[in-house]
């Protein structure tokens, strides 16, 4: 008993009910226009004293137009909003924004066409119905409505059939909430099926979600990177200068400005970056240097023995291609470090017509590296901004050196 009174009277029904009587709130515009329509055909004494015929030929003539205001494309966020809130459906069910698609707006306008549709309905007995039903429930109890002209309707001379207007009456008003919570559930189960996402509004938050985690992974790449390799920079140098603190002041001296530019130029990159978080999206350049700033990254390393050749001309490469050439670069000095210290490194950039190669190596560590938890995240960003502009990367042991290459067309900055 408990369960079925919650389900006619419950907060939920209760909710699903004042949707429905809104419903019935929004057909009443579309309604008098068709009142105004179909009030010359017939003759009617008044707008709200005519046949039930002409009440319902003007709701028939509504609902079309409900349907067709409801292809606006702001037709489905207003519907979502209501139906969030009020028939009881989790909200993640509901397509976000406008509908722009044939199929989005057809489906708005079928459950904009369905909600005010029953909704008039319901909302027409909620009005009609408590009144009469309240009449005959006090009809025992009045001498004044058993002589009216509802009790002659109703030839209300016997008094068992007075007495039998106050049961009748309860099931008019328990009839009435059933149907509104049986109407309100139909809704509740169709509104997921015509306010959800389409299939191109899936496709959409796909691309979004794509998009959004793409610039996640780009911003850190460039965090990794460069904090990385700053931090890896600024450790050689510390310790190079604390061995030779007493016995080489010049070389300490030069340390602490290769720390100096090292730090200033990791602070710009910092700013750029968190510049970009604080956006939320991906609409500004990063300050990241190209091949042009490979002198300055080389200074940094003042402490490691790198030997730098380039062919062809790095200037001509573009500069999206540049940027990221750079950080491959940096990321290879920042792993050999980390990995062999202060070993010497090669560094080869080979600049073709149509591809920029690069290539890095270093002796192997005598011990195995340290493998930290979950593993490196560095030679994973070098594969992915080599494959990000159609080229790919490689790194591991050859011929007793650590040797890292990456190939990336120029044009791939396009």
């Amino acid at each position: 008993m408990t369960r079925v009174l919650r389900a006619l009277f419950g907060a939920r029904a209760r909710l699903r009910w004042a949707h429905l009587i809104l419903g019935g709130a929004l057909l009443m515009p579309y309604w008098l226009l068709g009142t105004v329509v179909i009030g010359p055909l017939v003759d009617t004494p008044g707008l709200f004293r005519g046949s039930l015929a002409v009440q319902f030929g003007a709701y028939g003539i509504a609902l079309p137009l409900a349907a067709i205001s409801a292809l606006f494309p702001l037709a489905r966020p207003l519907s979502v909003a209501a139906a969030r809130a009020m028939c009881g459906v989790a909200a993640d069910r509901f397509a976000d924004g406008p509908a722009r698609t044939r199929q989005a707006r057809a489906r708005t306008a079928a459950w904009y066409t369905l909600h005010l549709g029953l909704g008039g309905l319901v909302s027409g007995a909620t009005l009609a119905l408590p009144p009469f039903a309240v009449a005959i429930m006090v009809l025992p109890f009045s001498a004044s409505l058993r002589e009216s002209a509802l009790a002659e309707l109703w030839s209300l001379n016997e008094s068992w059939v007075v007495y039998a207007g106050l049961p009748a009456g309860l099931l008019m008003l328990l009839a009435l909430a059933a149907c509104a919570a049986g109407t309100g559930a139909l809704l509740a189960r169709q509104a997921p099926l015509l306010l959800g996402p389409t299939p191109e509004d899936r496709l959409a938050a796909a691309e979004r979600r794509a998009a959004e985690l793409a610039v996640r992974n780009r911003l850190a790449r460039e965090l990794h990177d460069s904090v990385g390799h700053a931090l890896s920079a600024v450790t050689l140098q510390a310790g190079a200068a604390r061995k030779v603190l007493d016995s080489d002041v010049e070389f300490v001296r030069e340390a602490l400005a290769a720390i100096e530019e090292t730090t200033r130029r990791t602070v710009g990159e910092l700013d750029s970056v968190l510049g970009l978080l604080r956006k939320g999206e991906d609409d500004g350049e990063l300050a990241t240097p190209g091949l042009d700033a490979l002198d300055g990254l080389l200074l940094a390393h003042a402490g490691q023995n790198v030997a730098y050749e380039a062919s062809g001309d790095p200037a001509a490469v573009p500069e999206a291609v540049s940027r990221e050439a750079y950080r491959i670069v940096q990321e290879g000095l920042s792993n050999a470090l980390r990995h062999g210290g202060a070993v010497p490194v090669s560094l080869h950039v080979h600049v073709q017509d149509e591809e920029l190669e690069l290539m890095m190596e270093n002796p192997l560590p005598e011990r195995a590296p340290v493998v930290r938890p979950g593993g490196g995240r560095g030679l994973r960003g070098i594969a992915e901004r080599a494959t990000l502009l159609g080229g790919h990367a490689e790194a591991g042991p050859c011929d007793g050196l650590w040797r890292l290459t990456a190939r990336i067309p120029l044009g791939g900055a396009r």
